[in-house]
């Protein structure tokens, strides 16, 4: 026999599971639309900014955004296996070697995703003065420009040395001496 307290919370759960079901839907329905997500998430970013800027506060919350957001950048930007760790074929060097696609660590989604879920989570706590912790803002923003720089060296350094650039389109597309397009398969 069910006790009044998992009856109570019955109801909850499938509240709950609906309201990730729908919500599940709604990504699966934008996932193939990149423009427009990054559309809303410029206009969350823009409208979080002048948020903080009319309130002259929320330093704080900026700054945590700020970090997480680089983490994502981070994520974004490296290979999903480390070429350092990595035992067996490495990226290609030469122009005939197999064709090996960029895999991220963080999919493109998942960084869209979690990024403008936090922008919304800073804008909501931008609502309670709980989160306005006096800060000097300069300070802040001067060491996170430091980590922002310190991180992307070292991160380009790696790209560099093992030669990967994750903002690559695809395999490269040759042409002939005429400057035509080889067709890659006869129709």
């Amino acid at each position: 026999m069910d006790t009044p307290v998992e009856d109570a919370a019955l109801p909850m759960s499938q509240l709950a599971f609906k309201f990730n079901q729908q919500t599940q839907i709604l990504l699966d329905r934008l996932a193939p639309l990149l423009a427009p997500r990054w559309v809303a998430w410029v206009i969350s970013l823009l409208a979080y900014a002048v948020r903080v800027w009319l309130l002259r506060g929320f330093y704080i919350v900026t700054y945590g955004l700020g970090i997480y957001n680089l983490n994502l950048l981070l994520g974004f930007i490296t290979p999903q296996v480390d070429p350092e760790l990595e035992e067996g074929p490495e990226l290609p060097t030469k122009s005939d070697q197999e064709f090996k696609p960029f895999v991220r660590r963080l999919p493109e989604f998942k960084f869209w995703w979690s990024s403008i879920k936090s922008l919304w989570i800073g804008m909501s706590m931008t609502l309670f003065t709980m989160f306005d912790v006096p800060v000097f803002w300069p300070i802040l923003l001067l060491y996170w420009l430091l980590l922002f720089s310190v991180t992307m060296k070292r991160q380009i350094k790696h790209m560099i040395k093992y030669r990967y650039l994750p903002f690559t389109t695809g395999k490269k597309k040759y042409t002939t001496p005429g400057g035509k397009k080889e067709a890659a398969a006869a129709n």
